[in-house]
Order: structure tokens, then C-alpha cells, then sequence
């Protein structure tokens, strides 16, 4: 199973080129599962839905309860903002969960839900975004717990193990990343642990998802990191759902185009036929 995460950087910068290059990027790599944040929505049309269409792709969305600050920042109150999973297979059930803010900070972050229904297990597949400030560890820490809780609700009846994408806005050291997983530290929630696929990976292969090569990065003279992440439960039986490969991807541009601020990462997890 292909699963790639991605923070689209929802409608800034040249967004009707971006999202081309966005699909080239889909369609070239050919991903059976996506986490997308920074999603826009606008008079009917919805940018996941628009990718699903052309990658044949089922979908859902969950939109922000407050755009109203992503919204001043481009001077345009019509377009929502949210996350999304589109998915090879049949979508047969999603949730939303609501993330906490600080005091007079809140601009809506949250986590989705999408029950996946493979040809052999459900998947329970979740994608979120958590808040951007660099001082705010704490509220992602906080985040993060609501996070872990709300996957355990929806993480049983399945072999396969949660698959969890999304843009944390955090170092892989920080503590709300340390916290999600839970086995360099106490777990956000009790005696559930996650594993970073990205400590599969190759060490030398480059990493950083917010990446000062790319110029919308470069703008604003922001150190290189890792911020984006698939994490997912310990495999199941015989390895299942355990990480195959991993990679960064969408991090160069496409026909003269960054498709966005931030890289993809894509993770081949086994499915029974590859164990």
C-alpha cells in the first residue's frame, strides 16, 4: 500500500499552476492512500475532490470550524479551508475530531478520520494538522493527546494498524512528537505507540519537508526540518501494514513550478500479498 502525506498550502502563491503540478505529481507516483492539509474549497469546487476526479479516487473532507484568519491572509472570506483523504478504495466511514487552540489563536485545526475498505482489511487511516507557531510545543502537545484519543476510538476491529499522515509543524525531537509516539516517552494515550516510518528510511537520503531549496520557503528565512510525518501502529501479523520503503517526494518543480511550500513524504506499507 502506497500512502503518501501532503500539506497542499492551501490557495497562496500561484494556486491555479500549483495545483496542476500537484496532480502531475499524484499521477506520476500513483499513491493508494493520501493525507492532504491546507485543502481549499470555493463556490462548489473543492481541490480534493478535483484531484480525486482525475486520479479516479474516492474521497472526503473535513473543512475548519475557523478560516477566518487563514482567510484575511489573502483578503478573500469565500474560500474554506480543511483536510482531506482521497483513497483508492471505498471510503465507509469517517469522523472529525477537533483540536485545541490557544486563547485567541484558534484558526480551526483538526483530525480526519477515513475508514478504508481494502480488498482484505479496513484501514483505519487518519490525517491532521497541527498548529504552526513556533512557541506553540505546548498547545501541540495538547493536540496531540486529543489526537492520540481519537485515533484509539476508531483504531479496533481491523488487523491492520492505524496509519496516521499530517503536517505536525514539529521537529521529529520535539516533545509532541516524542509524546505521539510514545516510545522515547510516556504515550499520548496509554500503552498506544507509533512509529515514525521515516526511521525506515535510508539516513542519508534528504529529508526536510520544509525545505529552504524551495523559494517559498527560502522567503522567509526559516532553518530546513522535518515537520511532516506517516506514522503508524506495530505492524500486525507477519509484518502487516509494517514499512516497506520511504521516501520525500513532490520536492522539486514541475515544469518550472513548486507544486508547494512543503515536500510529500510517500511510505510502501505491506499488505498480505507482500508479506
Amino acid at each position: 500500500m502506497r500512502v503518501l502525506t501532503w500539506n497542499l498550502w492551501w490557495r497562496f502563491g500561484p494556486w491555479e499552476e500549483r495545483r496542476k503540478a500537484i496532480r502531475t505529481v499524484l499521477n506520476d507516483l500513483q499513491p493508494d492512500v493520501i493525507g492532504l492539509q491546507e485543502v481549499w474549497a470555493c463556490g462548489g469546487e473543492n481541490l480534493a475532490e478535483w484531484l480525486a476526479s482525475h486520479l479516479d479516487m474516492h474521497w472526503t473532507w473535513a473543512p475548519s470550524r475557523a478560516p477566518q484568519r487563514w482567510q484575511r491572509r489573502i483578503g478573500d472570506s469565500t474560500i474554506g479551508i480543511g483536510n482531506a483523504v482521497p483513497s483508492r478504495w471505498p471510503i465507509v466511514e469517517h469522523d472529525v475530531a477537533q483540536l485545541p487552540a490557544r486563547r485567541g489563536d484558534d484558526d480551526g485545526r483538526l483530525a480526519l478520520y477515513a475508514g478504508i475498505e481494502t480488498p482484505t482489511h479496513q484501514v483505519p487511516f487518519f490525517t491532521t494538522h497541527l498548529s504552526s507557531a513556533i512557541d506553540a510545543s505546548a498547545i501541540r502537545c495538547q493536540q496531540v493527546a486529543v489526537l492520540a484519543q481519537f485515533v484509539a476510538t476508531h483504531r479496533h476491529g481491523t488487523g491492520f494498524p492505524p496509519i496516521v499522515t499530517g503536517d505536525f509543524n514539529a521537529f521529529p525531537d520535539s516533545d509532541e512528537v516524542r509524546q505521539f509516539g510514545g516510545y522515547k516517552t510516556s504515550p499520548a494515550a496509554p500503552g498506544q505507540v507509533f512509529l515514525d516510518a521515516w526511521e525506515y528510511a535510508d539516513p542519508g537520503q534528504p529529508s526536510a519537508t520544509w525545505n529552504a531549496a524551495n523559494p517559498y520557503v527560502a522567503a522567509g528565512f526559516e532553518p530546513s526540518a522535518r515537520i511532516d510525518y506517516i506514522h503508524t501502529g506495530p505492524p500486525g501479523q507477519k509484518g502487516l501494514g509494517s514499512v516497506a520503503s520511504v521516501r520525500r517526494v513532490g520536492d522539486e518543480p514541475v515544469d518550472g513550478v513548486w507544486p508547494s511550500d512543503h515536500a510529500a513524504v510517500l511510505a510502501h506499507l505491506r499488505r498480505p500479498s507482500e508479506q
